[in-house]
């Protein structure tokens, strides 16, 4: 008998909810153009290589700005004949994209950065050139900030990715401040070149990392062990009434969990009873993991054919 609450799960109103976050994306482009226009006259002015760098990746918040408003519009797509699942998926495509342009963009700051450290060129009007720099930081710190706690909030990749990706360039532009500000006291030029390698190095591992949680999320990887935990530990709560499990499957879809268990519990028990304790479980689970879809199967443990391994149990197993 199979038994699921997939029906029940608070799927519709998250669907609902995360209509909402493109106002969030909204709020990344507008920071993405104010930073653009902020850094790159201060390129301009300085003729700051470590600046210019600091302006590219504010372009590549903004391309990525713009893919998370699209991913995120399709995300908040109610389930249909054709995605029964929803299309929370989309999320991670647009955090792929991201990754992506972030290695583009280290790139073209390497390529500038070696080619200044070879012909190397004074730089003017630092004090107007760092002044511009900071507000545009703060600008990205506020605007990280506030994405941030709503991807947490709301468990959505796209957004912890885009405010991830905005701490990043905060602090990258922490890295330029100083940099101006040493070549201000030592004048020593090729600071300036320096630290814009230094920076495309910093952009390229966060750049790697969100296209590994992206390809990850793609593959239907588990969902985090600290969770699994939590769901472990309910269900061995229920062993002292004779009730066992296995075939513990877990993956991760957008901000959706999907969980599946089989339910082992002795023959004699009335339907309603093994019916109840599956209500009792999935309850359990859904107020741990509020976000969480619960299948289940119920089987009596005296059945042999209950306990046949699947081949992911066999798989499992077979591992040294």
């Amino acid at each position: 008998m199979s038994h699921t609450l997939a029906q029940k799960a608070p799927a519709p109103l998250l669907y609902t909810d995360r209509s909402k976050l493109t106002r969030y994306a909204w709020l990344s482009i507008l920071a993405a153009f104010l930073t653009i226009g902020l850094k790159t006259f201060a390129f301009l002015i300085t003729n700051s290589v470590g600046l210019l760098s600091d302006a590219m990746e504010s372009g590549v918040n903004l391309i990525a700005a713009l893919m998370a408003l699209a991913m995120l519009t399709i995300a908040a797509r109610p389930p249909d004949e054709e995605h029964a699942f929803g299309h929370s998926k989309a999320e991670y495509f647009a955090s792929v994209v991201e990754g992506t342009l972030i290695l583009v963009a280290a790139l073209s700051i390497t390529w500038t950065a070696v080619e200044r450290l070879f012909t190397p060129r004074p730089l003017q009007e630092l004090g107007i050139g760092l002044g511009l720099s900071m507000l545009a930081s703060l600008i990205n710190f506020g605007v990280a900030y506030v994405l941030l706690h709503a991807g947490k909030r709301y468990h959505s990749i796209t957004l912890e990715a885009d405010a991830r990706h905005l701490m990043t360039d905060v602090w990258t532009s922490v890295g330029v401040l100083l940099a101006l500000g040493a070549v201000t006291l030592t004048r020593w030029q090729i600071l300036d070149p320096l630290i814009a390698i230094g920076v495309a190095i910093n952009i390229v591992w966060s750049g790697i990392s969100l296209i590994r949680r992206s390809v990850l999320g793609l593959m239907d990887t588990s969902i985090p062990d600290s969770d699994q935990a939590k769901v472990m530990e309910i269900l061995d709560r229920q062993s002292k009434e004779g009730v066992q499990y296995h075939d513990l499957r877990t993956r991760q879809s957008g901000a959706n969990q999907f969980i599946t268990f089989h339910v082992l519990v002795p023959g004699k028990w009335s339907v309603q009873r093994g019916h109840d304790l599956l209500e009792k479980i999935e309850s359990e689970i859904r107020v741990a993991l509020p976000l969480a879809i619960v299948s289940t199967h119920l089987e009596p443990v005296e059945d042999p054919a209950a306990w046949e391994e699947t081949i992911m149990e066999r798989h499992d197993k077979s591992k040294p």
